[in-house]
């Protein structure tokens, strides 16, 4: 035996946290498409954020993408990095890192 213990399941899983959170920061960047964006937003976002101009309908608790990229201290990389982790009020996204990007430059747009 090598004398090597047992990982505990919560070792375990912070370790794959980190590791996957290594991996999403060591992808590379793309410039991000924003009217790509703008497909995904209104086929993945638009059942709950307003996510353009011409959208009738949202959930009322969500904030619309315009109010997101107004925020003060709005970050292109952290959003992107939110898009790409699970979090509670959300539904996990199959999203690629080029498609964060993509979202991420639509938003930003919005901005402007």
């Amino acid at each position: 035996m090598l004398g090597f213990k047992p990982m505990t399941l919560a070792t375990a899983a912070l370790f794959a946290v980190a590791l996957f959170s290594f991996e999403v920061a060591a992808q590379p960047r793309h410039a991000g498409d924003p009217e790509h964006g703008l497909d995904l937003a209104k086929r993945w976002c638009a059942s709950c954020h307003v996510v353009s101009a011409d959208q009738t309908q949202a959930n009322a608790d969500v904030p619309p993408f315009a109010t997101i990229a107004k925020i003060p201290d709005f970050s292109a990389d952290r959003l992107a990095q939110f898009l790409l982790n699970p979090h509670p009020k959300m539904p996990e996204l199959p999203l690629s890192r080029a498609a964060a990007d993509d979202l991420t430059a639509y938003i930003l747009s919005l901005n402007k």
